[in-house]
């Protein structure tokens, strides 16, 4: 075909549209319709060549007859961008379409009725303080139960301990002892008159700031949000309030959910308090690890509860998408963001699950789907798959083959599972497509430019970024998620569990978009220099440090009880729970 390009642009300037109405009969503009289209793209300064340099975007080859079609009709589809744009978007606006994690051609069970079985023996109440600090949050409660500490008392103890390390963690936006201290004495008073709330009556808690609270800040960790003040109590928050679990305070986030670098600083790591704690649920991971809260609440989209845990050596669980409301919590991806508890324990996680599992109207993603722990099911009934070369490859260390090792000493079942070689990766758009939607305000006032992290990988530049990415890719993109929810459904038909390293064979991106539930508990120790966000090492020369190292165990959809089983086993074999960082 003839290259009209040029002869386009000079028509254009002449004020000429002969080539637009050559294109109209193609089209069914008509003529004066052709040549109105065309008078428009030129005033908005889109020609043939705007279009053959934007084709380089998106890998595609049109011929210069395709492109002046496509400039009778561009206009209009920029048009109605414009008015789009010129509506009110709020952050909790849901899109229409909802993911469900369940294929429509298979049975998903749910046992419900909460934690049962056998309770634990229950250690006696240690004199120091900062033994009673680090202990299991369902150890707390049943001394509480038993008349043996107070909530009160339990909440003073947290709070001279925030004080003390907060300012060097950079892990609380903010601290709320007045509200703690009076939801403690109404616990103390409800258990006076025999109404015990929850298992976990009377334990303090940290929720991550993405949550609305009344009256209090609600930051984002972001610094156009820095003063946001919430006007109603997020789902979550309003039932561990009806739990009987007095709030400490709002840990910090990595502005947007993203990192562990916030308004006012970076979270730290309390194992080498020179290293970020990762993100995005950065203050949730670091308090808990450093003894300043019972537990606390944490949210993941793509490895910010997984990632933290990792980094502090935190028991985190990032359930089943769909089980846990997100309603008045910040929105960033709506087909992917997941609530979950940050503990110190693997029964503390079951424990925090059933108190916030359930549907909910206000959360268009929540599911109806019981929850239920029996604590006396034998581990060595279950199946656990798992793929050799996942423990060999690049990241996997001899901690995670000492866990494997110790897991098959169980006496489970091993079997070996293979994933099929697909381009994950290319899932990891639909986040970045979902969080610009979110926040495409900050993108287009340009106030994006006042959140504290700038790099190449920070959100203002994937905001701006993922422009570029068509609604046609996208769609592409959602048809091999739905692909590999096939995958992750038929390896389960043979398994109970998947055990591996945190980030192997990209199991976390995996997991994340099948909504499958993931536990991530601590597995042993290695020496490490200090690393960056990603894991790399800042400086491989410095002085190496003795850190955490955790295993993930990932099971079926709304399976959660069979990652207890086997984690609780799990921990116990590994003995290496109950070590604490040197905080001084």
């Amino acid at each position: 075909m003839t290259d009209t390009t040029t002869t386009r642009r000079g028509l254009l300037s002449g004020g000429l549209a002969a080539a637009a109405v050559t294109a109209a009969g193609a089209t069914g503009l008509s003529r004066a319709a052709a040549e109105e289209a065309a008078a428009q793209s030129a005033r908005s300064g889109i020609t043939a060549e705007t279009l053959a340099q934007a084709e380089k975007l998106h890998d595609l080859r049109y011929t210069a007859d395709e492109r002046e079609q496509i400039l009778n009709t561009i206009q209009a589809q920029v048009d109605g961008l414009a008015a789009l744009r010129a509506l009110d978007h709020p952050n909790d606006l849901a899109p229409a379409l909802v993911f469900d994690p369940r294929l429509p051609d298979r049975a998903y069970a749910s046992p419900g009725g909460g934690v049962q079985g056998a309770e634990p023996a229950r250690p006696a109440l240690p004199t120091a303080d900062d033994d009673v600090a680090f202990a299991p949050a369902h150890v707390q409660a049943r001394w509480i139960r038993a008349g043996e500490l107070s909530s009160r008392a339990l909440v003073e103890i947290y709070l001279k301990r925030i004080e003390r390390h907060r300012p060097h963690l950079e892990n609380f936006v903010t601290v709320t002892a007045d509200l703690a201290r009076a939801q403690a004495d109404r616990a103390d008073a409800d258990l006076a008159r025999g109404r015990v709330r929850s298992s976990l009556h009377g334990v303090p808690y940290g929720l991550k700031d993405l949550a609305d609270t009344a009256g209090l800040r609600t930051s984002w960790g972001a610094t156009p949000y820095r003063d946001r003040i919430a006007d109603d109590t997020a789902t979550l928050a309003a039932k561990l309030d009806a739990a009987g679990c007095p709030l400490l305070g709002k840990t910090t986030l990595g502005a947007l959910a993203y990192g562990d670098i916030w308004f006012g600083g970076v979270t730290r790591n309390p194992w080498n308090p020179v290293e970020g704690s990762s993100g995005s649920s950065a203050g949730s991971a670091s308090a808990t690890a450093a003894g300043l809260v019972g537990f606390a609440i944490g949210t993941e989209t793509l490895g910010s509860i997984v990632s933290p845990s990792q980094r502090c050596g935190t028991t985190g669980l990032r359930p089943s998408f769909g089980r846990i409301s997100r309603a008045g919590a910040m929105a960033l991806c709506w087909s992917l963001d997941k609530v979950g508890p940050i503990c110190r324990s693997v029964e503390d996680t079951g424990h925090v699950l059933a108190i916030l599992n359930g549907a909910d109207r206000a959360d268009p993603s929540s599911l109806d789907m019981p929850f239920g722990w029996d604590r006396d099911r034998p581990v060595d009934e279950l199946v656990v798959g798992y793929d050799p070369a996942w423990f060999e490859a690049d990241g996997a260390n001899d901690v995670d083959r000492a866990a494997l090792a110790a897991v098959r000493d169980l006496g489970v079942t091993l079997r070996e599972v293979r994933l099929p070689d697909l381009p994950y990766g290319a899932l990891t758009r639909i986040v970045t497509a979902e969080a610009a939607a979110a926040f495409e305000e900050l993108t287009l006032s340009d106030r994006d430019d006042s959140l504290r992290w700038q790099d190449d990988r920070a959100w203002p530049n994937g905001f701006r970024t993922i422009r570029f990415f068509s609604a046609v890719d996208m769609i592409q993109t959602d048809r091999l998620r739905r692909r590999v929810m096939r995958v992750m459904a038929e390896r389960f038909e043979r398994v109970d569990a998947l055990i591996h390293p945190n980030f192997a064979a990209s199991l976390l991106v995996i997991g994340n978009f099948t909504g499958h539930p993931t536990l991530s508990l601590r597995a042993g120790f290695v020496d490490r220099a200090p690393r960056g966000l990603f894991g790399a090492p800042k400086d491989p020369d410095a002085p190496k440090v003795r850190t955490t190292h955790n295993v993930s165990l990932t099971g079926p959809l709304f399976r959660e009880d069979w990652l207890l089983t086997l984690g609780r086993a799990l921990e116990a074999a590994l003995g290496v729970a109950d070590a604490r960082p040197p905080l001084g």
